[in-house]
């Protein structure tokens, strides 16, 4: 090697290690940080100007980590804050069943009466009662289960507080975009699910759900009870909790002051919540809580290849419905549940 090659190679060497150095230097700034960690986390699934829309203004990204494990047929991964922020994002993906009910116990405790709120129609899923958006869609890439059953995959979404609500749509652009990236690393074969449109943001939770007036609701899960013949229709309003693509669905029925947004109510409120779960792990809600015998006011039916439920919580002495009227009214819930949803062999319990 002459002097002249010599020379021209530590020239190349120290350039290198003078990028290197100014890199690290760069890195370490917070925005920097911000704009590696944006594009990188969860493995580069979430498009780094949703990280950016969802982050608070004046605080920035402190760490990302993913965990895929094959094996056990599990996704998760998070971002963090720096500093006292907290938690920016975190999701759970399972495809064992095992997992998937264990996740959907916690959010239906003892008798499953647990709140619920509707993502957009296209997205197959609901929001629970902590704020997490639950999306669960089928696999056909994976095999049935031992007692045939399809696989599935749940992904469980849950973000800082306030942060769904920061930018118009991004919440759901990054739910979308980690239930796509978890069915593929997964290798659920789910078909790709896409971001709803108009830009929506996810009901704030703590604030009551919005209610319409029963008149108003034939177009939602609702829909049955117009025309029903509640007494005083005109003082009825009425709430759904999911779409008709989540695994479960709720209607509920409120009369009184505390039907109407704004209003705190009397104490005097009459309420009626019809519910559906989908799916055999739903079987464990319609057992009387501590006892071996079903609860009254149940029914059951069979819906894509597994168990469906259907339950009553109501207000005790409404006036004008009484044992048989409630029963009625049960049963038209659990018909046309039964028909949106295409099952079959419904079955009412004493």
């Amino acid at each position: 090697m002459t002097g002249v090659e010599t020379v021209r190679r530590w020239i190349k060497v120290s350039v290198a290690v003078a990028a290197v150095l100014g890199l690290g230097g760069y890195a370490a700034e917070p925005y920097a940080t911000d704009w590696l960690l944006a594009g990188s986390a969860c493995d580069g699934a979430l498009p780094r100007e949703v990280v950016e829309q969802l982050t608070p203004d004046g605080a920035h990204l402190e760490s990302a980590e993913s965990r895929h494990t094959d094996a056990l047929g599990s996704y998760s991964c998070d971002i963090s804050l720096a500093g006292d922020d907290g938690r920016l994002i975190e999701m759970e993906a399972y495809t064992r069943r095992d997992d998937r009910d264990r996740e959907l116990y916690r959010t239906f405790p003892e008798q499953g009466f647990a709140d619920t709120y509707a993502v957009p129609s296209g997205l197959p899923g609901f929001i629970d009662e902590f704020g997490a958006i639950q999306l669960l869609v089928p696999c056909p890439d994976l095999a049935r289960d031992a007692e045939g059953r399809r696989a599935r995959l749940l992904v469980s979404t849950r973000m800082g507080r306030g942060t769904p609500y920061r930018v118009p749509g991004a919440a759901y652009r990054a739910v979308v975009a980690l239930a796509n990236s978890a069915s593929e690393r997964l290798g659920c074969g789910a078909a790709p699910l896409e971001p709803p449109k108009g830009n929506p943001v996810p009901p704030v939770q703590g604030r009551d759900p919005r209610t319409v007036p029963l008149a108003r609701a034939g177009d939602t899960a609702c829909a049955w009870a117009v025309g029903a013949g509640l007494p005083d229709t005109g003082k009825w309003r009425a709430r759904t909790g999911a779409n008709d693509a989540a695994p479960t669905e709720r209607c509920e029925l409120t009369s009184g002051p505390g039907a109407y947004e704004g209003t705190d109510g009397d104490g005097q409120d009459k309420r009626m919540s019809f519910v559906a779960w989908y799916g055999d792990w739903s079987n464990r809600l319609v057992f009387a809580y501590g006892g071996g015998a079903f609860r009254p006011l149940t029914a059951t039916a069979r819906c894509d290849g597994e168990a469906a439920n259907y339950a009553l919580s109501a207000s005790s002495d409404i006036p004008g419905v009484g044992e048989a009227a409630t029963r009625r009214l049960f049963e038209r819930f659990a018909r046309d549940q039964a028909d949106r949803r295409g099952c079959t062999g419904l079955r009412f319990r004493p």
